[in-house]
């Protein structure tokens, strides 16, 4: 395994994405254990769109402009959820103090179907990992589950680190009202930004 790749993939996995932000405002809302939950379950729904791109399913999907869009608009219904439910006040990424924490499995469901929803990670695995093979058909499948099995543990470790040092501010932050507000706004905004931003992706 290349240095080149580690870094490669570590660069993409701290970039602000939607499991970033969804780690973030379960951080915030219900402590730092939750935001392990989070992590995990959006590490999670990286596995079908690994599977994808390793079988040549995420092929397919390129190929077939319904289907991606049906995949496509089922995700920016979703943020459009997540966006509501972080304005709503009894809504589950609203920033509120003293709150119930959700049970881990709803946490960790929330996490997975944001990833799952999106149609190219599958292309994006497609492009990023086979300049990384060895050039042997027949190791390709197990060197590009194994490339994706280290993206995936460098995005839990990543996002729990999100996680944790949001959870770390979390009663600092909850302290203030208007903080509050503006932190459920923000993040409000921000799935409303990346739902607009899915729905002009393009197969290609």
């Amino acid at each position: 395994m290349s240095l080149q790749f580690l870094i490669t993939a570590l660069v993409v996995v701290i970039a602000p994405g939607t499991g970033v932000i969804y780690t973030l405002a379960i951080a915030l809302g219900q402590g730092h254990r939750s935001a392990i939950y989070a992590a995990l379950g959006c590490t999670a729904g990286i596995v079908p769109h690994l599977l994808a791109a390793t079988f040549g399913l995420a092929a397919i999907l390129h190929a077939s402009a319904l289907l991606f869009q049906i995949v496509k608009f089922a995700g920016v219904a979703y943020l459009l959820y997540l966006a509501w439910q972080s304005l709503s006040a009894d809504g589950a990424l609203s920033v509120q103090p003293n709150r119930d924490r959700e049970r881990p499995f709803v946490i960790m469901r929330r996490g997975m179907l944001i990833n799952i929803l999106n149609p190219k990670l599958s292309i994006f695995f497609l492009a990023l990992l086979p300049p990384f093979l060895s050039g042997n058909p027949e190791t390709a499948t197990a060197e590009m589950l194994g490339l994706g099995a280290v993206f995936m543990i460098m995005t839990f470790a990543v996002f729990v680190l999100y996680g944790l040092f949001a959870a770390t501010a979390r009663d600092r932050l909850l302290a203030s009202e208007r903080a509050m507000r503006w932190l459920s706004r923000t993040f409000a905004a921000a799935f409303g930004a990346l739902a607009t931003r899915l729905a002009f992706e393009k197969a290609s």
